[in-house]
């Protein structure tokens, strides 16, 4: 049987939206979505600057992954994934506005990783933010630059702050672009990697 192949998997807005949003809305009273927003740190963009220090410690009080919205398809796409690849999360706990506060991201993560994709060792798992450290065949983010230049299959998740970036760069990157919509990315991703789909030419959840 051919060796399975390694690939990273970045975690916040590929598998999930942590509660960031959740947490802005309900510190706010607002009613903000996700697409509402084209910078990747919506709290900078929604949190008044005079009351970022308030909102911080607003933070630490919350497990920001027990509301988590997982995106479509993605555990379903994943488990098939984890058929025919070695599976990393690899993902930063690190939020640069509230360094003392972000160990409990560590923590809080993990058991939600461990809950939802029970079928990947937590051997596996990677926190961190420097994902140019690791080697793998296969590389899913969707911040383009994170995305190894010596990784060879790089994958760019849809998201809501990228989305005005230029097939002319992601091209020139050598970056396969999973389309334009998180709610469909999951299905773009089956499309490239799994051998089912490509050889019947189409997504297996997409409905005709």
């Amino acid at each position: 049987m051919e060796k399975k192949k390694d690939l990273l998997l970045d975690i916040d807005h590929v598998f999930c939206f942590p509660g960031f949003l959740e947490a802005i809305n309900d510190f706010l009273g607002s009613h903000y979505e996700i697409d509402d927003f084209t910078d990747y740190y919506i709290d900078k963009v929604a949190i008044p600057e005079e009351r970022f220090d308030e909102f911080n410690e607003f933070l630490n009080q919350r497990n920001l992954y027990e509301n988590a919205q997982i995106l479509p398809y993605a555990i379903e796409t994943i488990k098939e994934l984890a058929l025919f690849y070695n599976i990393y999360p690899c993902s930063s706990c690190i939020n640069p506005f509230n360094i003392a506060g972000s160990g409990k991201l560590y923590v809080d993560k993990y058991y939600f990783l461990l809950e939802y994709l029970p079928f990947i060792q937590p051997e596996h798992y990677i926190f961190t933010n420097a994902k140019h450290l690791f080697r793998a065949a296969i590389q899913i983010d969707d911040r383009l630059d994170k995305l190894d230049p010596y990784v060879e299959t790089r994958i760019l998740f849809p998201a809501h702050h990228n989305k005005t970036i230029s097939d002319a760069i992601i091209n020139q990157k050598g970056v396969i672009r999973a389309g334009y919509d998180w709610r469909t990315g999951w299905i773009e991703v089956g499309n490239i990697l799994l051998p089912t789909h490509q050889q019947r030419g189409e997504g297996r959840y997409l409905k005709k």
